[in-house]
């Protein structure tokens, strides 16, 4: 055999073996954190795996996905967080109720969170132009609306003296709703009734009492429980002739009769583009925290007849969409 020929197969020899190490390489992983279930999630999961597309990532293809879910039990949230970072993914999503946890977690694995609140005001971050540390995110400022919902519902049912809002009291971020909503409702004249729901036993009680309080509208606070029991949320509001207002048009869709906030199937998409960027090797640094300022205002108008609604013109001409 001349030289060269043995020196090609050799060569050939040599990069069989290296080749096939390099497709043994293995693929990132992204861990998904979230406080509520795979099933309600499922909408948005899809969503963020069309983001994730976008920046060139396909889950089984050239990424790989854990996913930790809490069923809304917020207390297992250290745990899951915990268990994932052991397993030292890529990158590390989280969603509102468990990006503070996943921060306690970890320093160094980058997170990408998703909040209804001001990140800087939850200590997520120090800026939203240039997030410090292992975190950046998406936020629809869902929560700073819940005061904007209450003065809608005035519009709506301008002879109400006596509104509702629902919180979820193991949520951080109930008191200052409470405390906002409180504020509101001072200043348009209105008696506010707070009640609080962690549990589906909880949701029919909590209905059942307004009722009976004679309550006549409820601005539902943003939570990832509340998400996950969108078409409950609705009913109950049927069910007890209880006018209310969520901030998704899942909630309107279900039968419920107002929404009014930004879109949550956008905000994880938009999180998997930024957990794509972040693959593909951008500093967190370089990756500020995007505040989606889009809202849409959604209303029922056959809710809104089955409860004696008559909504105003004003009010049903600056609606995004009218659901008849």
């Amino acid at each position: 055999m001349r030289r060269r020929e043995f020196m090609t197969v050799l060569g050939g020899a040599v990069a069989l073996p290296l080749a096939a190490r390099a497709q043994q390489q293995p693929k990132p992983v992204i861990a998904f954190l979230n406080s509520s279930s795979a099933k309600s999630w499922a909408p948005f999961v899809s969503a963020f795996h069309q983001g994730l597309g976008e920046a060139g990532f396909a889950e089984g293809m050239n990424v790989a996905m854990e996913y930790r879910w809490a069923d809304d039990q917020y207390n297992r949230l250290p745990g899951l967080a915990a268990d994932l970072v052991r397993r030292q993914p890529s990158v590390i999503v989280a969603n509102h109720v468990s990006a503070a946890t996943a921060k306690a977690a970890t320093a160094t694995i980058p997170i990408v969170f998703t909040t209804a609140v001001d990140p800087v005001h939850l200590g997520l971050v120090t800026s939203l132009a240039r997030p410090n540390g292992n975190l950046t995110g998406i936020t629809t400022l869902n929560v700073e609306l819940v005061p904007k919902r209450m003065e809608l519902m005035h519009e709506l049912i301008p002879t109400a003296t006596a509104v509702a809002v629902l919180v979820n009291p193991t949520n951080s971020d109930a008191k200052m709703i409470v405390n906002d909503s409180r504020a509101t409702a001072h200043g348009l004249g209105l008696d506010l009734q707070v009640v609080e729901a962690s549990t589906d036993s909880d949701l029919e009680g909590a209905f059942t009492t307004l009722a009976e309080r004679q309550v006549r509208a409820v601005v539902i606070a943003p939570d990832p429980f509340f998400v996950s029991r969108i078409e409950l949320l609705a009913l109950l509001g049927l069910r007890h002739e209880l006018p209310a207002a969520f901030e998704f048009r899942q909630f309107v869709a279900a039968g419920g009769l107002m929404s009014y906030g930004g879109s949550l199937a956008e905000v994880y998409r938009l999180a998997g583009i930024y957990a794509g960027r972040i693959l593909n090797g951008e500093k967190l640094a370089d990756l500020p925290v995007h505040q989606s300022t889009k809202v849409e205002l959604l209303l029922n108008l056959k809710t809104a007849k089955r409860l004696g609604i008559v909504v105003p013109l004003p009010l049903s001409g600056r609606a995004d969409e009218v659901i008849e």
